[in-house]
């Protein structure tokens, strides 16, 4: 469709596009990316023929676009430029209306049926119908945007250029616009060229991804492939972290704040503990990172409040979410922080560890009772039963950064350092009579400061994770020990 080969652009003596080629496929979103200055705006001019190049060339459908005529040209792209423009006197049927210039044959020539439909279309598209009859100028900058998409539709061009086609507009526009782009891709083969400053957005709607930094190409491909971590920090000269969307299959980008330059306690150390038997709940200044099966806050979120609610073994509710935060409030604490867990075991047989050497600190507390003890390889010789509360809860608090990876890994470490201790009691499935690898209804959550030294694994034989194993094991064997005795085993 588009090809561009080898092109190098300049304004004066200063080059500003070095050596760039790629070709943009018939019906894809190509998205172009980079910082300000990387010269993203320039190359799209000269795509739409308004500059010409110093060197290299640019073939649209085969043909060098230099031989194109500028109406003929028009019929096969259109261009949204970065500023919306506000010159036009007239109203915005008039201005979308322009979009069928190409088409006219002669000065005097008016618009035909055909043409009435099209620009009814951009307007519906677009969302424009209704300030038809309105001025342009008396319009946002929003609107003003999507009127001159709604002219550029008009031209039912086979390429559509876009320079920052989200400025101006609010995020639901912005989602409606990228949406019916990707839409109009599909349906009309339509191929589209967006200069985008949202690189969230670019990997969201983009087929692929142009990575510019100083006029030269950084990564060309998939936006999966060119949303790496060490290339965007080295490009955008800001920290930032790449992970995944937890709803479309994409990266995610975000940026990270400098952090203060100020001595600070230790995140362990600001823990506030308070026990007594109907809650165990820590507090902290700082929120968090946590990975947990919790019933308040599970998955993946930041919390500063952790709640470990005693409820009665016998604990039935058809909506636990919503009673476990009425709760919360009665207690007057806020439920928008909290990561919460309910167990039917005893709390004043709680154990808490703490250790802090080796440039480790930890904290971890488990609370446990084995009642609905189960072997995990016969859990299938088990009755369907109904939802029970919580009777091994284990929380592991740890100083550090961990990447997602690690947190699973801890996660995996926990749980055998807890299926150990759980051995060595000779716990067992009252069903199977075979040593029980945990009870049915345990939970587990992984804290980390995200502050401090990073730590890239968290498996068993890596420096936290023997630490970790250590004490969940040692704190859940404890816990085991004082149920059975308050069980008077």
């Amino acid at each position: 469709m588009l090809k561009v080969t080898n092109l190098t652009l300049s304004y004066g003596e200063k080059t500003v596009i070095k050596d760039v080629t790629f070709k943009v496929n018939k019906g894809e979103i190509f998205g172009i990316v980079g910082p300000n200055g990387s010269g993203k705006t320039t190359l799209l001019k000269a795509i739409s023929g308004s500059q010409e190049p110093k060197q290299g060339h640019i073939m649209l459908n085969e043909r060098s676009l230099l031989t194109y005529h500028s109406k003929e040209l028009a019929k096969l792209m259109a261009v949204l430029p970065q500023q919306s423009e506000t010159a036009f006197t007239y109203s915005v049927w008039d201005v979308v209306a322009l979009g069928r210039y190409p088409y006219q044959k002669g000065w005097l020539q008016g618009l035909t049926k055909d043409d009435h439909q099209v620009i009814e279309q951009a307007l519906k598209q677009t969302g424009t119908e209704q300030f038809r009859d309105t001025p342009l100028q008396s319009l946002s900058g929003g609107e003003r945007q999507r009127v001159l998409l709604a002219r550029a539709l008009a031209q039912e061009p086979d390429v559509l250029l876009l320079d920052e086609p989200t400025n101006h507009l609010d995020i639901s526009y912005q989602m409606s616009l990228l949406n019916s782009l990707k839409q109009w891709s599909r349906d009309r083969d339509l191929t589209v060229i967006a200069v985008l400053h949202d690189l969230n957005m670019a990997s969201l709607y983009c087929d692929r991804v142009l990575l510019l930094d100083e006029g030269q190409t950084i990564a060309l491909n998939e936006p999966r492939n060119v949303m790496k971590k060490e290339s965007l920090t080295d490009v955008y000269k800001t920290a930032l972290e790449c992970g995944e969307h937890p709803a479309h299959p994409s990266p995610l980008i975000t940026f990270v704040p400098e952090a203060a330059n100020e001595e600070t306690l230790s995140p362990i150390d600001l823990l506030e503990i308070e026990q007594d038997p109907q809650w165990i709940k820590i507090t902290s200044p700082n929120r968090w990172k946590a990975l947990s099966s919790a019933v308040l806050g599970a998955g993946f979120s930041w919390h500063n409040t952790f709640v470990n609610r005693h409820v009665h073994k016998d604990y039935q509710c058809d909506d636990v979410i919503s009673e476990f935060s009425h709760y919360l409030t009665e207690r007057e604490v806020s439920g928008e922080d909290v990561m919460g867990m309910m167990t039917a075991a005893m709390l004043e047989d709680a154990v808490i560890l703490r250790v802090n050497e080796n440039g480790l600190n930890m904290l971890v507390m488990v609370t446990a009772g084995t009642s609905n003890a189960v072997d995990a390889s016969k859990a299938f010789s088990h009755p369907q039963m109904t939802s029970k509360i919580g009777t091994i809860n284990t929380w592991v608090f740890m100083e550090g950064k961990l990447p997602e990876s690690a947190y699973v890994q801890a996660l995996m470490t926990v749980t055998e350092a807890k299926s150990k201790a759980m051995f060595d009691e000779g716990i067992k499935d009252e069903v199977t009579q075979t040593i029980a690898t945990g009870t049915s209804t345990d939970s587990v959550m992984i804290a980390a400061s995200q502050e401090g030294e990073e730590f890239p694994y968290a498996g068993t034989i890596t420096s936290i994770g023997k630490l970790m194993a250590k004490l969940v094991y040692e704190a859940t064997r404890e816990a085991i020990v004082k149920n059975k005795k308050r069980r008077g085993i």
